[in-house]
Formats: structure tokens, sequence, C-alpha cells
């Protein structure tokens, strides 16, 4: 392989160069709206100050990198090696005697770096942007709706109130016919509030608003015990102007910090996802090695007059002379006993101990299968950050043959073709990835399935159009 491109190897690299850049930002603006639809409700109507939006899609921009440079990569190889069998120039190499392979060579080679960058990427960058967006997700979920009445709805963002008005008069802020609800706390009684009129007030931190009040009743219960009995008393005040203060700081966005969050297996590095699978694995094979060494399971010998052992449970026998004769039993340790309460002694400690073990059993079989899920899952995680990127050279082999192919340069025809096989990859790695976690198949085949299928296929198709060697022979007789 030459790693000093010659003018042809260059004008090569060129001509994927646009396709790849167009299809690239192509993608990356399909994924955003994707994004941007999905969780749309989650970021209008909460008043999210607009840098929190645009951090949150620049961290998720980080994934959508990963998912869209193989695909760029396919389709502009078929793109720019379509373009150059439809003029012709394919033929013109062969009959200078330059083997096929020499154009194939330095996209590969840039295939490679693209590579290596892209498990770069996705073991040092995309983990911490994953973390940032997950935690800026759970921050979001957590603030609640701003202040925002509605005529003739029910509003209950504010904590202990419930608001219903009437009319709203947006120009200055006036309410009519307002309606609150005072829900009972430890400082406040119950109260039903009315007013004819109302205007609202923001103070300048934004923290606090105000509600002046004109023309209005308040109804507050009062009710106390009276010989031990509830009494319900009501009191009705009448008022020209009343004043109510909310504290809207819990409505405001708070920030948390990433850092503090624990973090699972989108937002590890494969060192920190590696070190948990070991420390996993020992933690089954400590629970494996404690199951077969416990011996406290084991049935102690019964005291007789003959032999005593300081494990022997006491069990309590009749006296001789009531003493029921012991019944012949299958098993040698029945036949040693005296009498059936020695006997019935023995079988019900032996049955009691024989269901503990079996519950001590089950519970290491469930937290064994619960390690073994999550190492699956984490093992999944960390093929996966090998088998994406690799993806770009498998896209390679198979998109240059293809592309030579089809003699078909434009974007449209290379669009078609790429879409199907984009299709049947990420269904691959999507499925492989939920039944590697199911444990139905290992995390190696999961995610390597497909770049090992589509990587053979255009191994063989390369072999095909840079070789005089045709697989087809090898089935066909002379």
């Amino acid at each position: 392989m030459r790693f000093i491109p010659n003018k042809l190897q260059l004008d090569i690299l060129k001509r994927h160069l646009g396709p790849f850049i167009f299809c690239f930002f192509t993608l990356m603006f399909l994924l955003l709206m994707q994004f941007l639809i999905l969780y749309i409700d989650m970021l209008v109507g909460k008043g999210l100050p607009l840098g929190i939006i645009l951090e949150l899609i620049v961290t998720n921009l980080a994934s959508m990198v990963v998912l869209a440079v193989p695909m760029a990569v396919l389709v502009a190889c078929l793109m720019a090696y379509g373009k150059f069998t439809e003029l012709n120039e394919l033929t013109a190499i062969r009959a200078a005697g330059v083997n096929p392979i020499h154009v194939i060579n330095p996209v590969l080679v840039a295939g490679v770096l693209l590579s290596i960058f892209l498990v770069w990427f996705s073991n040092d960058v995309l983990p911490d942007a994953n973390q940032r967006a997950r935690s800026l997700f759970i921050d979001i979920r957590l603030k609640k709706p701003g202040f925002d009445l509605k005529e003739n709805e029910f509003y209950e963002g504010i904590d202990n109130y419930t608001f219903l008005v009437k009319k709203i008069t947006d120009e200055s802020d006036s309410l009519y016919d307002v309606t609150i609800y005072q829900h009972p706390t430890r400082k406040r009684k119950e109260a039903y509030i009315k007013a004819k009129k109302g205007r609202l007030q923001s103070e300048q931190n934004g923290q606090t608003l105000t509600l002046h009040l004109r023309d209005g009743s308040i109804l507050r219960n009062l009710d106390r015990r009276k010989d031990g009995k509830l009494v319900e008393i009501y009191e009705e005040t009448h008022f020209d102007r009343y004043r109510i203060s909310f504290d809207l700081s819990e409505l405001a966005f708070s920030r948390s910090n990433p850092a503090n969050r624990s973090r699972n297996d989108r937002t590890m590095n494969i060192q920190a996802m590696q070190s948990v699978v070991d420390s996993l694995r020992r933690q089954i094979q400590d629970q494996t090695d404690r199951l077969l060494k416990n011996d406290s399971y084991i049935l102690p010998v019964i005291e007789t007059d003959s032999s005593k052992s300081r494990r022997s449970p006491r069990i309590t026998a009749k006296p001789d002379s009531i003493a029921e004769k012991p019944y012949h039993s299958k098993f040698v340790a029945m036949r040693h006993l005296g009498s059936k309460s020695e006997q019935k002694s023995l079988h019900d400690l032996a049955l009691s101990q024989l269901r503990s073990y079996q519950s001590y059993v089950e519970n290491i079989a469930s937290d064994t299968e619960w390690r073994i899920n999550k190492i699956a899952r984490y093992l999944v995680e960390i093929h996966k950050k090998f088998s994406i990127p690799l993806a770009c050279i498998v896209f390679i082999l198979l998109g240059a043959p293809i592309g030579m192919y089809t003699r078909k340069g434009n974007l449209g025809y290379a669009a078609l073709i790429g879409i199907v096989f984009l299709t049947f990859y990420w269904i691959s790695i999507i499925q492989g990835e939920k039944m590697a976690d199911r444990l139905f198949i290992s995390p190696f085949t999961g995610m390597w399935f497909s770049d090992l299928l589509l990587g053979a296929v255009g191994i063989i198709l390369v072999i095909n159009i840079t070789t005089p060697f045709k697989f087809s022979k090898l089935w066909k007789r002379d």
C-alpha cells in the first residue's frame, strides 16, 4: 500500500471530500430535526433560557456525529467511484496497466484514520457530552412550568394554590373575577379568596410575583375540636384591597453539576466500563466461592448416647415409658433414632435447613443474573465504541466496488443504494444491542455481526474488481 498518494489518488480523495461534507451535514440536519421533534414538548413552554436549549442541542450533537460519519462515508464512496467509472476513467487506468486497488488504497487509508478519530471521539468526548446532556434532561424534567394563567382554566403551577380567572387583559396584566383556593398547610388555614379585579406585578429580580386584589372576600376554614369532636367554623372577611406575594424561585431553572450525578454505560469511557465489568465478575466469583464453601446448611449429627457433637441440635424426645417406637425408614439417619418424636424432629430440622438453603441459592442466582445482565450492557457499549467507527472501513470496502459496478455518480442513485445498506446496518446494530442486553446472543455477536458480514461482502467485491480471480468459478464446473 502506497502512503504517498500520486495525482490520481489525490484526485480520488478530492472527489470524496465534497460529497462527504454535503452528506455529513445533511445527515446531521436530519438527525437534529428528529431530536427536536422528539423533545419539542419538553423544551417549549417551560421558559428555558436560550443558552440552555442551545447547550442541550450541542451536547446531543456528539452522538449524532458518530452516527453520521459512517453513513456519509458510504454515500461519498458510491458517488465518487460511480462518477469515476461513469467517465470511463476506470477503463482508462486498466488499459494503462494500473490496478484499480490503487484508487481504493488512499480512501482506505483515510477511512482508517477516520475510524481512529471516531474511536477516540467515542471514548473521550462522547461520554462527557452524554453526561452533560443527561444532566440537563433531568434538570429540565424537574423544572416546573412558568407562571402562565389562562382564562377559564385552573392553574396549579404554584404549590398550595389553585387559580381560576374568568378574564385576563394582556395589556395591563389585569384580572377579572379571580378565584383562589389556598390549600391548608402548617402555617396557613384553608381559605377561598374571591375578588372582582386583580393586577399582577413582578419584582425586579423576577423571583417574586405580587397579586393585588380589589373588592373581594376571604372565606377561611377555622375548624376546631371541642369535646373531642371536630366543629366546622368558617370566617368570612371582606376587603377593598388585598395583596398576596408568591415565591417563584422554584419555577426558575436550576442547573445542577453533571459531575455530581452518577454515570451509566452511555456516559462512561472504555476504561471505566471495563473496570466495572471486572468488579462485577469478581463479585460473581466471590459469591460462587462462598456458595461452594458454605457448610452452614449441612445437617448436623444427631446427639445420641454413643456419639455427641458440639454442632448437634437438641431434639426433645418423650420419656421411654410413653415414647412411640420408630418407624422403619429408607434413610439411614432415621434408623438410628429411637422414637418417632426424634425422627419427626430430625425431619422438621432437615426440611427447615433445605428451605433456608433453597432461599439462599435463589438469592445468589438472582444477584448473579442481575450482574450478568449488567456486564452484558457494559460489554455492548464497549464493543459499540469500536464497531461503529470501524464501519467507515467496512463501508469503503463495500461502497468502492459497488460504485464502480453501478457506473452512476449522481446523488440520487448513491442515496438509494446507501439507504438499503444503511437500513440493514442500523437495524442489525439496534436489534443486536437489544438481543445482547437480553442475553440471547453475545455482546460481540450483537455489535460485530453487521460489520463482519458487510465487510466480507465488500472484500469479495474488491477481489472481484481488482483481480482476475472470480469467486463464481469456485462452484462452476469445467
